[in-house]
């Protein structure tokens, strides 16, 4: 029988990193993290996609090449 919750468990471990990530970057660097905002705002949605598009696309590719990989017991 699958692991039911694991995939549950993956999705809330995985948010909790990125929430993680986020407020050191936020705590270790304020002024560069008002900079980046700033700049976001001024940039055209399209390059917004784009960016967010190819982040999205890196981040899968990434998760699934350390999947992959594991050997399962």
């Amino acid at each position: 029988m699958p692991d039911e919750g694991g995939a549950v468990r993956d999705l809330l471990t995985a948010l909790g990193l990125a929430m993680v990530i986020e407020g050191v970057a936020y705590a270790l660097f304020p002024a560069a993290m008002q900079r980046m905002m700033k700049a976001v705002v001024t940039m055209p949605p399209s390059s917004l996609r784009a960016v967010g598009l190819t982040g999205a696309v890196l981040g899968l590719l990434g998760v699934w090449m350390v999947r992959s990989a594991m050997i399962t017991p």
